[in-house]
């Protein structure tokens, strides 16, 4: 048995999961997903999941060193610079795709010219096979993509910690239709690089909505997902898993926080400066339906 802890913490209002990870040994800690807590209406950021992070932190006397990004999310701000502003030491880390979302997103926010798309704003891009220890703490980091092009999952020991690739086995797996998402690249991530991991494997989710209205869980391992996962199965067909992506996708509402988020986590969670955007503001586009539209 190794000397890694995991912590779980939740946010309700996003259904999100964070992972403190940590060594009981040495007390060298890496955290993955943090979430800024915001709120629509009055457009107002208020920092109470992060602030339950630090109080574990702090409560466990924990050296925090890496904050992981599975990916740039679509349903809430990460919390990634909320935790630098106390620990000013941490490296933020995210796939090397995420350039490819910084372009796609460049345009459809509008943002100016001196909007970076190097993943500048991250202090490490992580590639594809890398292998690096967070202090005592050793990682190996395996691209899934599909659900985004830049999404990470994060091997620590016999742990996954798979982002919104896969979820439960009664909630299936994440979407793919948001720009440059891929099924059929989704399909292979989960077939051929998290199903080839062995069967007892831990994976952790990053979100759970309760399908049937069971309790939260965020834990399965692989065996149980190539057995049980209600979308793609360990024997589900490439053409079937694609068809089925496809139109399930076509059947969803953007998430309600798809603007906000995103446009805050390509930029390494950081909010908007007024140099960048000419004021203390989110860029929203408006969408037309119905007699609007042209």
């Amino acid at each position: 048995m190794d000397n890694i802890v995991v912590d779980v913490f939740v946010d309700d209002g996003t259904e999100t999961f964070s992972y403190l990870v940590w060594d009981r040994k040495t007390l060298d800690a890496l955290v993955i997903d943090p979430v800024l807590n915001y709120e629509p209406v009055g457009s107002t950021i208020h920092t109470e999941s992060v602030e339950k992070l630090l109080k574990a932190i702090k409560y466990k006397e924990l050296h925090v060193l890496y904050v992981l990004e599975t990916h740039a999310h679509a349903d809430h701000l990460s919390g990634s610079q909320m935790l630098k502003r106390v620990f000013p030491d941490i490296k933020i880390a995210i796939g090397e795709k995420i350039t490819k979302v910084q372009e796609v997103f460049k345009d459809v926010f509008g943002l100016p010219d001196t909007f970076p798309t190097d993943g500048s704003q991250f202090d490490r891009l992580i590639r594809d096979g890398d292998s690096f220890c967070v202090g005592s703490i050793g990682v190996e980091a395996i691209a899934t993509p599909g659900h985004t092009p830049a999404c990470m999952t994060y091997k620590i020991g016999d742990r996954l910690f798979v982002g919104d690739a896969l979820f439960m086995p009664d909630m299936g797996t994440g979407r793919c239709d948001f720009p440059a998402g891929s099924a059929e690249d989704l399909y292979e991530s989960i077939m051929n690089r998290i199903y080839k991991q062995p069967d007892a494997t831990r994976i952790f989710v990053g979100h759970d909505y309760c399908p049937g209205g069971r309790e939260r869980a965020y834990e399965t391992t692989v065996g149980a997902e190539k057995k049980y996962n209600i979308q793609l199965g360990g024997g589900t067909s490439k053409e079937g898993f694609i068809s089925f992506r496809k139109t399930r996708d076509a059947t969803l509402s953007a998430p309600e926080l798809l603007y906000q988020s995103v446009q805050i986590n390509v930029d390494g969670g950081h909010l908007p400066s007024l140099a960048r955007t000419g004021g203390p503001w989110l860029r929203i586009p408006i969408r037309k339906r119905g007699m609007l539209a042209p």
